[in-house]
């Protein structure tokens, strides 16, 4: 039976698939495959840590979504200006950012997989919530970062639904020749795009490294940036439904960790997440209507 903790424990596998995931939508909102959003979130996971460790928890968070932005930046650069394959410049930067990590790591922690460990923001209460019997395991001792989580959603929503910028983004997206025609400025909005996701995606690694585990540890995104396209592409590239997979992602996670059933061996709980990502990926992205422009490149007079 799936009780609070279990509940509890999915939310909190969910939050970094669910950040992503809306990272991804910003970006492929634009017309950009951005698959680097694991090596944002690697790279958003060890500068966290190395802020969290130096200067405190909220600095880390803040030095992991900037390093998440600063690789984004590259793949902007990569894919808007100079007009390189999307999936080939992620798989680099998913490379790199491996790499200069552990170099990193070494450096400064003297250490090659881990960091010494870093303190956490303190953990809030929901009022009335917490008091409720069936509610409070998830009400009790929450990260802030899982309450931003869930704000951003419906923000994101708002943002891309109302608002002039995400008109304009999804324009770029679906067609970048009429939206330029128009006087939409086609490369500001998909640089904007893909910073974005990888701000999401810095900030869902140093979730993982300040709130969850307390302490960096190389491969603690096991695939999750993966995962996340996954989870946006069940959720037809909207905010809400990107929610929802998300859940369903985070809750085969934590079935991972508390086996529920002891006949059912631990090792088909674990690769459920990765199951999953294939059955999303093989079966649902045939349903799944992605922008009309995304993954090509655009230049002026084309």
């Amino acid at each position: 039976m799936i009780g609070g903790e279990m509940l509890a424990s999915a939310i909190r596998m969910t939050i970094p698939i669910l950040l992503t995931a809306l990272g991804a939508i910003h970006a492929e909102r634009s017309g950009i495959v951005n698959i680097g959003l694991e090596g944002m979130m690697i790279v958003g996971s060890f500068w966290a840590a190395f802020g969290a460790y130096h200067y405190g928890p909220l600095a880390g968070l803040l030095f992991g979504i900037m390093a998440g932005g600063a690789l984004a930046l590259v793949h902007a650069a990569a894919t808007v200006t100079f007009r390189v394959d999307h999936i080939v410049s992620g798989v680099a930067l998913n490379i790199i950012a491996y790499g200069t990590t552990r170099f990193a790591s070494l450096s400064i922690f003297d250490r090659a997989t881990t960091s010494p460990h870093v303190q956490s923001l303190p953990a809030i209460d929901i009022p009335v919530l917490d008091r409720l019997p069936l509610i409070a395991p998830l009400a009790s001792n929450v990260s802030p970062v899982v309450i931003l989580t869930f704000a951003l959603v419906f923000l994101t929503r708002w943002v891309l639904s109302e608002t002039t910028f995400g008109l304009r983004l999804r324009a770029v997206g679906e067609n970048p020749q009429a939206a330029d025609t128009l006087g939409v400025n086609v490369f500001a909005m998909r640089y904007a795009g893909v910073i974005i996701s990888g701000l999401f995606a810095g900030l869902a690694g140093a979730y993982l490294a300040v709130e969850h585990t307390g302490m960096y540890v190389e491969g603690m995104t096991q695939g999750k940036g993966f995962i996340a396209l996954a989870a946006m592409i069940f959720g037809n590239w909207g905010p809400i439904g990107a929610m929802g997979a998300s859940l369903l992602f985070g809750l085969s996670e934590a079935l991972a960790l508390r086996q529920v059933v002891e006949f059912i061996p631990y090792e088909f709980f674990k690769m459920l997440p990765y199951v999953l990502t294939i059955i999303v990926v093989g079966g649902i992205v045939q349903r799944s209507r992605p922008p009309a422009a995304v993954g090509t490149s655009y230049e002026r007079g084309e």
